[in-house]
């Protein structure tokens, strides 16, 4: 049995954010499901948002750590993620805003093939 991925990217997504990772450094996502873009994910230089023992890491996508809030995964735990990119101006704080384009999050519901290959969940830092 093959492990499934939690999260995935899209081709253009991908390649924005290999750009924005030459122009910054190392980067990580958070989704938290709080303020600013509800749900959106944010994309943070690596080291510029602190991740807590509640965070829960669901993999990498393009190389760069993707996290998400400890009460917010509770709710999306049976969702597949994947990071895609549209026009328009998101929250400030992500470093993609200034491109006149926004992350965004599409899902869809595990199979009960990939629920039984997910790998276990990992809490806190671990970038």
């Amino acid at each position: 049995m093959t492990t499934a991925r939690r999260v995935d990217i899209t081709p253009d997504a991908a390649a924005l954010l290999a750009r924005l990772v030459e122009q910054h450094g190392p980067l990580l996502f958070h989704q938290s499901g709080g303020c600013c873009d509800g749900s959106s994910p944010m994309c943070f230089p690596l080291g510029e948002l602190r991740i807590g023992e509640g965070d829960v890491f669901l993999g990498e996508v393009g190389g760069v750590p993707f996290y998400m809030g400890g009460e917010q995964f509770r709710y999306w735990s049976h969702t597949h993620l994947t990071v895609d990119v549209v026009p328009g101006r998101g929250s400030g704080f992500s470093v993609e805003a200034p491109e006149g384009v926004r992350f965004i999050i599409r899902s869809r519901l595990f199979t009960d093939d990939e629920v039984a290959g997910l790998p276990p969940v990992e809490r806190g830092a671990r970038h």
